[in-house]
């Protein structure tokens, strides 16, 4: 829950944009109407002990005052009314003041939240007109041309010609998102083999290092031995910054000198920690475009040797992706794919975009399993993804 609250709190370019847009489309063309649940206050006010034990909890100080007044102007008026207020003043003033609460239907929940009207809210009828803009925010949110028709096609479905309000397609849409989700929704498999080799793919600055270490600090902290392999030895910033994280996780980093053979250095650091008795070897890659040819042909390589000291390695190809590509992302999973077998993804920077919904995009089109999402920079800012959660950040509902 904790994390959800740093999800939402991330997520508020993705969340605010969708809100806004929501908000905009009933608004348009919508109405005010009662809220049916505005009868709420009637029923408190004849039935709920609660209500009027509050009541009755507020009222004494001033009723009590007025008791003890009353006989004293009581007294001066001997002719007009002695027979009914002077001798039982302080027993009929009680049941004088319930014929009033009816008359002013307020009451103490009316003055407490300032209302004495039922509340209303905007509601706007479902139709083609609502339908279409719909998909167009979707679409504006990396959801896609065809995830963002089949989900606003899921949502009219039962519901076409009634009225919605801006809550109701939240709530909706929220449960399309968590539906189309939750098949993907998985955590990285962990196999008997040792070493597990985990290869991580992907770009330049989509996140891969940190990514790493974060992965790193989770396994270690959950008993496993891991060891990671500084895969990108063209450039020294990079063997540097993994260094850093692997201090930071407690977790030793094989590296190699400066344009070594990355697919050397995998071999070798395969058979170190095979030595080492490690249940995870961890290899970074160095990023590359997927329009180099030559850069992920290096890629295939290191994937050729690795399995001549191991047929089933890498046991797991995690393709790191950065949220704010939008939908580039869908030409890289394509692309790596082809070359090193994607087993998951890890999806970073969702903190740093308006356009959350390419996750979904992804989830409907591929199904690969998504592992973890990151929503920041510190080593604790990655964790398992969670479709429900993830859903309620993105549409700006909370999670109960």
């Amino acid at each position: 829950m904790a994390f959800f609250s740093k999800l939402k709190d991330r997520l508020f370019k993705s969340s605010s944009k969708l809100e806004e847009g929501l908000d905009a489309i009933i608004e348009d063309g919508g109405a005010e109407e009662v809220v049916e649940t505005a009868q709420a206050p009637d029923i408190v006010a004849e039935e709920s002990p609660v209500t009027e034990a509050v009541e009755a909890a507020e009222e004494p100080p001033a009723p009590e005052p007025a008791i003890e007044e009353m006989p004293v102007e009581a007294e001066p008026k001997p002719t007009p009314t002695p027979v009914k207020t002077s001798e039982s003043a302080p027993i009929p003033t009680a049941p004088e003041a319930k014929p009033a609460e009816p008359a002013p239907k307020p009451g103490f929940l009316a003055r407490l939240t300032g209302r004495s009207v039922a509340p209303t809210e905007v509601r706007r009828e479902l139709d083609d007109d609502l339908l279409e803009s719909l998909e167009e925010l979707l679409i504006a949110s990396d959801m896609g041309v065809d995830t963002a028709l089949r989900v606003t096609a899921n949502i009219a479905e039962g519901r076409f010609g009634k009225k919605v309000s801006t809550r109701e397609i939240k709530e909706l849409l929220a449960g399309e998102v968590a539906r189309v989700m939750e098949p993907v929704a998985r955590p990285m498999p962990l196999y008997p083999s040792k070493p597990q080799v985990v290869l991580v793919v992907g770009v330049n600055g989509s996140g891969k290092t940190t990514t790493i270490g974060k992965l790193a600090s989770q396994f270690r902290g959950a008993g496993k031995k891991v060891v990671i392999a500084a895969g990108d030895t063209f450039r020294a910033a990079a063997v540097e910054q993994l260094q850093v994280w692997g201090e930071r996780a407690g977790v030793p980093v094989l590296t190699a000198p400066e344009g070594s053979d990355p697919a050397s250095l995998a071999f070798d650091a395969m058979t170190r920690a095979e030595a080492d008795g490690a249940d995870l070897l961890m290899i970074d890659t160095a990023g590359r475009l997927q329009n180099r040819q030559d850069l992920m042909e290096e890629l295939a390589k290191i994937v050729r040797v690795i399995r001549k000291k191991d047929p089933d390695a890498p046991h797991n190809t995690l393709l790191v992706l950065d949220a704010t590509t939008g939908q580039n992302a869908i030409n890289q999973v394509q692309t790596f794919q082809k070359l090193a077998d994607v087993s998951g993804l890890v999806m970073t920077k969702l903190d740093g975009t308006a356009k959350g919904g390419i996750l979904l995009s992804l989830a409907d089109k591929f199904g690969l399993p998504i592992h973890a999402i990151g929503v920041g920079e510190q080593i604790d800012d990655l964790a398992p993804f969670d479709p429900e959660e993830f859903a309620a950040a993105l549409t700006g509902l909370g999670v109960s």
